[in-house]
């Protein structure tokens, strides 16, 4: 179904949103796995207590969010710095339901899934589409960052589920999601809507890049391969760091048109 978009976009404002591109989904699953280790490694060894440091990264990501609301157009640094820290606050806010609250890994997933539905049935009744092609106002951008806060939320709570309460371990749960991803792909490239098969792949890039990081950064007694919260956060915010200076240079990562039509 087609819809007429209109909306009036403010003077100079471009999509806000990269290009959906190789370059995004690896630095996306990346973030992911920052989001994991870097959590883990901040309630760990940081001392400063869960509270405190959750208060510090929220307000870090409220400061970054600012910024990047300001911009009139897609700003690499800027943009991919407000993912890895609603990474982290969505990792932190699940790890305290769980840990300090102790609310079931069910509850918490089915309460995410819920809200996440919740955010996109308003936006969807407000903006008449989901897609990111047209993120061109404050409003729709909030709503999009809103969902990207609760799709990390509940990619946290479903991961450890499936890798902990189900105990499909890190190996398989890696396994499993990205065979889940690659179906998705399949289907996009079959032509399922393409707004459904993203948002679809970006939820479930959460619990693959956390059982990532959970592999690679947890002790061998756990099922991980012992590297340590350290080290994998800095060797993915290395690589991270180097594909955006990368986008950003080579200006590789173009905003989408500004559309008039397209499929909701």
């Amino acid at each position: 179904m087609q819809h007429d978009l209109a909306v009036r976009v403010p003077e100079g404002m471009l999509n806000k949103v990269p290009e959906v591109t190789l370059a995004f989904w690896i630095i996306k699953i990346m973030s992911t796995t920052v989001g994991e280790t870097g959590a883990d490694y901040l309630a760990v060894h940081v001392g400063l207590g869960t509270t405190v440091t959750g208060a510090i990264m929220a307000s870090l990501l409220l400061a970054a969010l600012l910024v990047q609301l300001r911009m009139r157009r897609y700003v690499p640094w800027i943009y991919w710095l407000t993912v890895v820290l609603v990474s982290v606050v969505g990792t932190q806010i699940t790890d305290a339901l769980t840990d300090r609250l102790d609310v079931s890994l069910y509850v918490s997933t089915a309460v995410f899934a819920a809200t996440l539905a919740t955010i996109f049935a308003i936006w969807y009744a407000t903006e008449r589409t989901l897609s990111i092609h047209t993120i061109v106002t404050t409003r729709r951008e909030l709503f999009y960052w809103a969902a990207i806060l609760f799709t990390f939320a509940l990619g946290t709570a479903a991961g450890d589920l499936a890798t902990e309460a189900l105990g499909l371990g890190f190996t398989l749960g890696v396994v499993v999601c990205a065979a889940l991803i690659a179906a998705i792909a399949i289907a996009n490239y079959l032509g399922a809507n393409a707004v459904l098969t993203f948002w679809l792949a970006y939820i479930l890039t959460r619990p693959l890049g956390a059982s990532l990081g959970d592999l690679l950064s947890q002790a061998h007694e756990y099922g991980g391969l012992g590297l340590g919260t350290i080290y994998t956060s800095l060797a993915f915010l290395t690589v991270i760091i180097g594909l955006v200076a990368f986008v950003s240079v080579l200006d590789r990562d173009t905003p989408y048109p500004v559309l008039t039509k397209e499929k909701a």
